[in-house]
C-alpha cells in the first residue's frame, strides 16, 4: 500500500512539473535561442491556468498573409450590394416614371367643371437666368474660382514639402511651429477686431459688447490651447519620434497618395447617379385639387413611395462612404504592413495592388461590416445628440444617454485596430477584433491609445501651414484684384480648401501610425524586429495600466 501511494505521489509531481514547464514563462512565440529586444527574467512563481482565458495557441501565427486569402464577412457584403442594387434599380424607376409637369404646379388651376387640374396653356414660366450667368461673370466669381483652383493645384507639392520636413526635420519643425499655434490665433482675433472697430459697417453689424464678447471667446481657446501643450508636453519628444517614424514609412509608399485620392474620386462618381435619382424622386407624383376655406387650389402631391426611398438612398450614400473611408484604411494598413515586413534590402512588389485586391475582394464583407457599424455609431450619435437639445432635462433621459454613450464608446474601442489588423491577417471582422485585443493585452500595450497628441500636433501643423498661405493669397488680391472686403471671403475659402487637402494628408499619416503600432505588436510578440528604427521609438510608449498580464516587465533597451 505504501509503495502505490509514493508511486502516487512521484507521478502526480511529475506531471505537476511538466505541465509547470509548458507554462508560458515568456512572450508567444519567443525564440529563447536567439536574441531577443525583450530580454525576460526566470519567472520565481508558476502562473496558473485560468479557464477563462481564449487557447494562445491560436495566436500563434500572426503576421501577414501573403497568400490567397478565404472570402470573410460575405453576409454584409450580399446585404451592401442588395443596398445598392435596390437603389439603382428605383432610382432608374423615378427617372423613367416622373411626372414633367412637377415644374408647371403653378400653371395648373381648378375646373369645376372636370373637378379636376387642368393646365393654362397662356402661362408662361420666367426664370431669371440673366441674373444668374452675370452674376457668376462677376469679378468676385473669377477670382474665386482662379484662387481655388491655383491653391488645389498647390496642394500637391505642398504635401509633399510638409511630409518631407516631417521625415528630416520633425523636430525642428514641431518646435518652430508650437508658438504659432497660440500667435496665429492671436493674431488673427485682434486683427478682426481693430479692422471691425475701424469700419463703420461692421461696427454698426456688431456693437462693441460683442466684439469684446469675441476677443475674450478666442483668448479663452487659446488658454486651453496653452494648458494642453503645457499638459502634455512631457510627451512632445515621443510625439516627435513617432510622426517621424510614420513619415519615412509614408514615404516609401508614395504610391498611397495617387490611390487613396483616386478611391475618392471613384466615390464621388459613384454618388453622381444616386444624386440624380434623388432629384428625380422628388417628380414622382400628381397634380391634384385642394380644397381650402371653401376655394380650391392645385398643388402637387408626391408618391407615397417617395419618403421611403429618400431613407433607402441616404442610408445607402451613408454606408458607402463609410465603406469607402474603411477601404481606403486597409489599403493603407496592407501596404504599410508589407513594407513594415519586407528585410530592408528587399522592396515590397505590387504591395497597393495587393492590397486593393484583397479590400474589394476576400476582405470585401469586412471592409462593408466595418463601414456598418461605423455608420450606425454615427446615426445613433447624432440622434442622441438631436434629443439631447430638444428634449428637457430628466433623470430617465440622463441614463439612456449614459448608456448609449457607454456602448458607442463600446463599438469605437472594439473597432479600433480592427480594419488594420484585418488587413495585415486577412481574417474575419469579429476575429480581428478578438486577436487585436489579445495581441495588445498579452504585450502590455493600449487598445484604445497610441499616442493621440501627434494627431493633435498635425492638426496645429496644418492649420498654421493653411493660415500662412491663407494669409499670402489674401495679401496677392489685395494688391492685383480690387475686390475690397470680397479678398477676406476667397481667402478665407482658400483656406479651407488647402486645411481640407492638408488634413487628407493627415489622416493617411495617422493611419500609418496605427498600422506601424499593430506591427510593432506583432514583432514584439513573435520577439523578432523587422524594422530597428520602429523599435526604438514605439519601445517608449506606455503601458497598458488596466492589462493583467502573466508576463514580466521588459527592458526599455532595442
Amino acid at each position: 500500500m505504501g509503495s502505490k501511494e509514493e508511486e502516487t505521489t512521484n507521478t502526480t509531481s511529475k506531471s505537476t512539473s511538466l505541465y509547470d514547464s509548458a507554462l508560458p514563462t515568456e512572450p508567444l512565440l519567443f525564440k529563447p535561442t536567439t536574441s531577443s529586444t525583450y530580454p525576460s527574467p526566470p519567472i520565481e512563481e508558476p502562473v496558473q491556468p485560468d479557464s477563462s482565458e481564449p487557447d494562445p495557441t491560436q495566436f500563434l501565427q500572426i503576421s501577414f498573409n501573403y497568400g490567397p486569402r478565404p472570402f470573410k464577412d460575405l453576409p454584409f457584403l450580399i446585404l451592401f450590394l442588395l443596398f445598392v442594387l435596390c437603389t439603382f434599380a428605383f432610382g432608374i424607376f423615378c427617372v423613367f416614371h416622373r411626372n414633367t409637369n412637377y415644374s408647371n404646379v403653378s400653371s395648373f388651376s381648378y375646373d369645376s367643371n372636370s373637378t379636376s387640374c387642368v393646365e393654362d396653356t397662356s402661362f408662361l414660366s420666367n426664370s431669371d437666368w440673366v441674373s444668374l450667368f452675370s452674376l457668376s461673370s462677376s469679378s468676385l466669381w473669377t477670382s474665386l474660382i482662379w484662387t481655388l483652383v491655383i491653391t488645389l493645384i498647390l496642394s500637391v507639392p505642398i504635401c509633399f514639402l510638409l511630409l518631407l520636413l516631417l521625415k528630416h526635420y520633425t523636430k525642428q519643425i514641431v518646435y518652430a511651429l508650437l508658438p504659432f499655434f497660440i500667435i496665429m490665433p492671436i493674431f488673427f482675433d485682434v486683427y478682426w477686431f481693430v479692422a471691425c472697430t475701424l469700419s463703420t459697417s461692421c461696427s454698426d453689424a456688431f456693437p462693441l459688447v460683442y466684439r469684446i464678447l469675441v476677443l475674450v471667446f478666442v483668448l479663452l481657446i487659446v488658454g486651453i490651447i496653452v494648458w494642453i501643450i503645457v499638459a502634455n508636453w512631457h510627451r512632445i519628444e515621443l510625439t516627435v519620434s513617432i510622426i517621424g517614424v510614420a513619415s519615412d514609412a509614408l514615404s516609401k509608399n508614395l504610391g498611397l497618395f495617387v490611390v487613396i485620392p483616386m478611391l475618392t474620386v471613384g466615390l464621388v462618381v459613384y454618388y453622381a447617379p444616386i444624386v440624380v435619382f434623388l432629384v428625380f424622386a422628388r417628380f414622382n407624383g400628381k397634380i391634384v385639387a385642394k380644397e381650402s376655406s371653401g376655394e380650391y387650389t392645385c398643388v402637387w402631391k408626391q408618391d407615397s413611395w417617395v419618403p421611403a426611398y429618400y431613407a433607402l438612398a441616404i442610408l445607402t450614400m451613408l454606408w458607402s462612404l463609410t465603406t469607402m473611408v474603411e477601404a481606403q484604411v486597409y489599403v493603407i494598413s496592407g501596404t504599410v504592413a508589407q513594407w513594415y515586413f519586407s528585410k530592408d534590402e528587399m522592396k515590397p512588389r505590387r504591395s497597393i495592388r495587393s492590397s486593393l485586391r484583397n479590400a474589394f475582394g476576400p476582405s470585401s464583407g469586412t471592409v462593408c461590416l466595418s463601414g456598418l457599424l461605423i455608420c450606425a455609431v454615427r446615426l445613433v450619435r447624432a440622434a442622441v445628440d438631436s434629443a439631447r437639445q430638444e428634449d428637457g432635462p430628466g433623470m430617465v433621459n440622463l441614463v439612456l444617454r449614459c448608456c448609449v454613450n457607454a456602448l458607442l464608446s463600446a463599438v469605437d474601442f472594439v473597432n479600433k485596430f480592427t480594419i488594420n489588423f484585418a488587413a495585415i491577417t486577412g481574417e474575419a471582422y469579429c476575429t480581428s477584433a478578438r486577436m487585436t485585443y489579445e495581441l495588445l493585452r498579452r504585450n502590455l500595450l493600449s487598445a484604445v491609445f497610441v499616442e493621440t497628441v501627434s494627431t493633435r500636433l498635425l492638426a496645429g501643423l496644418i492649420f498654421v501651414f493653411s493660415a500662412v498661405y491663407a494669409i499670402v493669397a489674401f495679401a496677392i488680391l489685395k494688391g492685383v484684384t480690387d475686390l475690397g472686403i470680397d479678398a477676406y471671403i476667397v481667402a478665407v475659402l482658400a483656406w479651407v480648401l488647402l486645411f481640407v487637402v492638408l488634413g487628407f494628408f493627415v489622416h493617411v499619416l495617422d493611419n500609418v501610425i496605427d498600422t506601424v503600432y499593430v506591427c510593432y505588436a506583432i514583432d514584439r510578440d513573435r520577439g523578432e524586429v523587422y524594422k530597428q528604427e520602429v523599435h526604438e521609438v514605439y519601445v517608449h510608449l506606455p503601458i497598458s495600466r488596466n492589462s493583467r498580464s502573466a508576463y514580466p516587465s521588459r527592458t526599455a533597451g532595442v
